[in-house]
């Protein structure tokens, strides 16, 4: 309860006067501008008159965190309340081993009570020392006697009380903006803006405008480009030197101003209210369960969240809320490395923002002279056995000092925030010399990286920003205004390398600094891999990539390692395990082996592999596992699961359990789109077993039965679909002949192939020249004939056009029936020397594409074949026939086909004198002129028709089939 409640003066009654004049003066009376300003001040008084001290925050301020600091050494609670996730508390004693910043985070790859599209879930919460959660964490773990208490909803509540139908913003889950800054320049991405994935992010200290147009308004009448440089010059800044008591009025002013003018989402606005009502109702179970006083407790949560409305608001508030039950979900938990690119990306932070903040916290520090807590061993800090000896002696004297509390006043702190409004700003004789540090070093950054800048450059950097910043009404140039200035007066026009002058002022600013999870802080798995691959003495927890040699034969103890290094390959993302030489295959195992290792970069991977087993042959299994029972999953991709069973754990139990699972696949598949896949793999699985077991397993067996009765069963189908592309059918009959053995072997019928294969009705000259092929492997068409029929079509006018086509066809045939390519070479080289340029040109490109994409193993038949037919010598080609040209000259062969019908001269001519006047009226529409002349017996006649009119006679050939 306030001051005001208990009839004291409230300290804020003469500012609510001052607002209430300006309202009725400004808006011409009393209105919904007098109940707003009103309205502020009262949330001020009563987040202020709480007797738990409220701490309002702002996320990766260094003037929350400076102020942080300074009350923890004044008031030394006993309790601290935390806005964080709570079931992320066991992992705060683990940021010990860890160099900052890093992100606690919750990971759930399986869901129960959610859709399964949502997985895998993931909630993240970055620390950073530059931020007032980190100082009360480090306080309270290394002081005895305190406790921290996370209140904030749990990872599961997340994802209950914010669906993702709603589509928040990036940042959103806790009401951060509309999203990413938009207003400032674009900057290079960072390759470390990934490092959160696309976890959601649970930020504390939340504190931006909900109100767009009240955003814009801010940004425009404060002459800045983004909402940081806003915060930076407007509340950061005059922060930073500011009292307690003035900063915690301020900032529940600003969280205040900023609630009352959120739109009327009725979402959001439930979203927030019910989670208060969480933190307010998990402090209050805190306090009775423990019977800690309220006045020796700090309530840490975001200015936004300080000033609420809600019933449950206080320790005296109701108890009247709900908290619904977690889900079936089992979530891991685990710190992830983070980093300020990661955390910018995540809560639609500007470009180099937190890398500022991370700059004004060391200046901060040195110009006040705040001692911060940081946590005893922890990572990436340096101090001397003594110093921590020294530290640790006064962090127990003060304890002893504080074991009577400061007295809370009985009433309310006095009214700062009418003296902080009204004071005007103070230039910082520092600030000049620092501005002149920052001149000197991006020039002398500039000339490293190609610029052509000068000692005078650096004089006008200086002068720029001080008149950039008297341009903005600023009374001291802001890191944003120097950026400004050293992109105006050293970039000009052009940028000679990398980087440009912007990204050039953050490194010299911070830079993007990377976080680093300790050895001991990581899950099993990842201390497993570690321990594993310590025979190669690496530092693998280091960022960059190492180059790693294994002389796997001269040191036996290095397979081991090659295992793990595979099974990283295929668990982590592309480049944490590269092979630069060696290759793993099924049966083959290389000696010798060289990587480039880079499982420091890739560490939250590593990590998040953690999270679903405490082994990486667990997880392998338990991927496979799941890629396999898929309801998406093909016949092709159970197998490669069964391939990878074999090729990276060597697993035949798991082998067989997958195998069968492809046969039920199989069985149930209408569709053979996979066929080729399904035909390398089933090859490559049968080469193996052969070669390494006794006797085929059982499913391996099985499935080539049912694959045998199953592509006959769609080969007519696949013939006459256009849906089945050439190369489908192909693998379909690669499939049937190279397994037919061990089919019959199993108890299939071969009439079921020729069945099939006589059914099939194909209409496309592909498909067409691949059925002639299969009738060759079946033995129902000689290569004679199937020569006679390409020697047609050559002649034929009407359809050499199509030629091509035929070849390709030939060409996939290769795959069911290799002892093809003498004849393929065949085909190719007459086509090669008849074809006319207006046909061969334009179909070679598409030959070659095509060979190129799915054909690279016949390409090499082909060109084996050649090199065999053809003369090695330039000097022989002259006296060099085609093996094939003797057949063809041959006159029994001539007079065997004459015979059979194929020959034009004999049946052509016949029909041509059997019917002279329609032959009259068809060479008339072709335009043929002269007329009929027949002499001597009718095939002679014949014989000279043809001769006379060749145009014709191949268009009757042609309608005459």
């Amino acid at each position: 309860m306030s001051a005001a409640g208990q009839g004291v003066a409230a300290p804020f009654d003469a500012l609510k006067s001052q607002l209430q004049e300006a309202a009725t003066r400004f808006a011409d009376g009393p209105d919904a501008l007098e109940g707003i300003l009103l309205g502020i001040v009262d949330d001020v008084d009563r987040a202020v008159g709480e007797p738990l001290e409220i701490f309002p925050v702002c996320h990766h301020s260094p003037a929350s965190a400076i102020a942080m600091a300074r009350r923890l050494q004044e008031k030394q609670p006993k309790a601290i309340y935390l806005e964080l996730c709570e079931d992320m508390a066991p992992l705060l004693p683990e940021l010990r081993n860890c160099k900052l910043p890093v992100a606690a985070q919750a990971f759930a790859s399986e869901v129960e009570g959610f859709p399964l599209d949502w997985a895998p879930l993931s909630v993240i919460a970055p620390i950073t020392e530059a931020s007032a959660e980190y100082q009360a964490i480090a306080y309270a773990l290394d002081t005895p006697g305190v406790q921290i208490v996370l209140v904030d909803w749990s990872s599961d509540h997340v994802f209950q009380w914010d669906p993702r139908s709603s589509e928040p913003a990036p940042g959103s889950e806790n009401g951060d903006g509309d999203g990413p800054d938009d207003a400032g320049d674009p900057a290079e991405p960072s390759e470390q803006a990934g490092l959160h994935g696309d976890a959601v992010g649970v930020e504390i200290g939340d504190l931006r405008p909900r109100f767009a147009e009240l955003e814009e308004h801010l940004l425009r009448h404060g002459r800045v480009r983004h909402w940081s440089e806003w915060w930076h010059q407007y509340v950061e800044t005059p922060l930073g030197d500011a009292d307690h008591d003035t900063y915690r009025q301020v900032m529940l002013l600003i969280g205040s101003l900023f609630r009352r003018l959120a739109p009327g989402d009725s979402h959001r606005v439930r979203v927030d209210e019910d989670r208060e009502r969480y933190m307010w109702t998990r402090i209050r179970e805190h306090l009775t369960a423990t019977g800690t006083d309220p006045a020796d407790s700090l309530y840490v949560c975001g200015a936004f969240h300080a000033a609420s409305r809600v019933a449950e608001f206080g320790v005296e508030g109701a108890d009247s809320f709900g908290i619904t039950p977690r889900s079936a979900t089992k979530w891991r938990h685990g710190l992830i490395p983070s980093s300020h690119a990661a955390i910018e990306a995540q809560f639609g932070l500007a470009p180099g923002s937190v890398s500022i903040a991370a700059t004004t916290w060391g200046t901060n520090l040195k110009r006040t002279g705040v001692k911060p807590f940081r946590l005893e061993g922890q990572a990436g800090v340096k101090k001397t056995a003594a110093k921590a000896k020294k530290t640790a002696v006064k962090t127990k004297k003060a304890v002893a000092s504080a074991a009577v509390p400061a007295p809370v006043p009985a009433t309310a702190p006095s009214d700062r925030l009418s003296g902080f409004l009204r004071r005007p700003p103070v230039l910082d004789r520092l600030d000049e010399a620092e501005l002149l540090g920052w001149s000197v070093d991006i020039v002398r950054s500039a000339r490293r990286n190609g610029y052509l800048a000068s000692t005078a450059d650096a004089i006008a950097v200086f002068e720029t920003s001080i008149l950039l910043a008297g341009l903005r009404d600023r009374a001291k140039p802001t890191p944003y205004d120097f950026q400004d200035a050293a992109v105006t007066c050293i970039e000009k026009d052009s940028v000679p390398g990398r980087r440009d002058v912007r990204r050039l002022v953050e490194t010299m600013m911070g830079g993007d600094r990377v976080g680093q999870v300790g050895y001991d802080a990581l899950p099993p798995l990842a201390r497993d891999v570690h321990d594993r691959l310590a025979p190669l003495r690496l530092s693998l927890d280091q960022r960059g990539v190492k180059r790693a040699l294994l002389d796997i034969a001269g040191r036996p103890e290095l397979a081991r390692c090659s295992d793990v290094l595979w099974m990283l390959r295929h668990l982590l993302p592309a480049g944490a395990a590269r092979p630069i030489m060696g290759e793993r295959e099924l049966g083959e195992r290389s000696l010798q082996e060289s990587w480039d290792l880079a499982i420091g970069t890739h560490q939250r991977a590593l990590i998040e592999l953690g999270y679903e087993g405490v082994s990486i042959e667990q997880v392998l299994e338990q991927r496979l596992r799941r890629k396999a029972n898929n309801a998406q999953a093909t016949a092709a991709v159970v197998l490669e699961a069964v391939e990878d069973a074999l090729l990276y754990l060597g697993s035949h139990r798991l082998a067989d359990e997958l195998g069968t699972r492809a046969l039920q696949v199989l069985s149930a598949e209408r569709s053979v789109d996979d066929a080729p896949e399904v035909l390398r793999r089933i090859r490559r699985l049968l080469a193996f077993y052969r070669t390494t077991e006794p006797v085929l397993p059982g499913w391996i067996e099985t499935f080539v039965k049912t694959g045998y009765a199953h592509y006959c069963t769609l080969l007519p189908t696949a013939f006459a679909s256009d849906d089945a592309g050439v190369r489908q059918v192909a693998a379909m009959l690669g499939f049937l002949f190279s397994m037919e053995s061990l089919a019959l072997s199993l108890g299939c019928d071969r009439s079921q192939l020729e069945l099939a294969v006589a059914q099939a009705h194909p209409e496309g000259a592909e498909k067409i020249a691949l059925l002639w092929a299969a009738r060759v492997q079946l033995g129902t068409l000689s290569r004679a004939d199937l020569r006679d029929r390409c020697e047609q079509l050559l002649d034929n006018p009407l359809v050499v056009q199509a030629y091509p086509r035929y070849i390709s066809g030939l060409v996939h045939a290769l795959e069911p029936v290799p002892g093809l390519v003498d004849f393929v070479v065949e085909a190719v080289s007459n086509a090669f020397g008849r074809l006319p340029d207006s046909v061969l040109l334009p179909w070679l490109p598409s030959l070659i594409m095509a060979l190129r994409k799915s054909g690279a193993d016949l390409a090499s038949l082909l060109v084996r074949e050649a090199g065999r037919v053809f003369p090695a010598r330039l000097d022989v080609l002259d006296a060099w026939a085609a093996p094939w040209k003797g057949e063809a000259a041959d006159p029994a062969a001539l007079s065997r086909r004459r015979a059979a019908g194929r020959d034009p001269g004999g049946p052509l001519a016949a029909l041509l004198q059997a019917y002279p006047a329609t032959c009259e009226e068809v060479a008339g529409l072709l335009g043929c002129e002269g007329e009929w002349s027949v002499g001597g017996g009718a095939a002679q006649g014949g014989l000279e028709i043809v001769k006379r009119y060749p145009d014709v006679a191949m268009a009757l050939a042609g309608l005459a089939g």
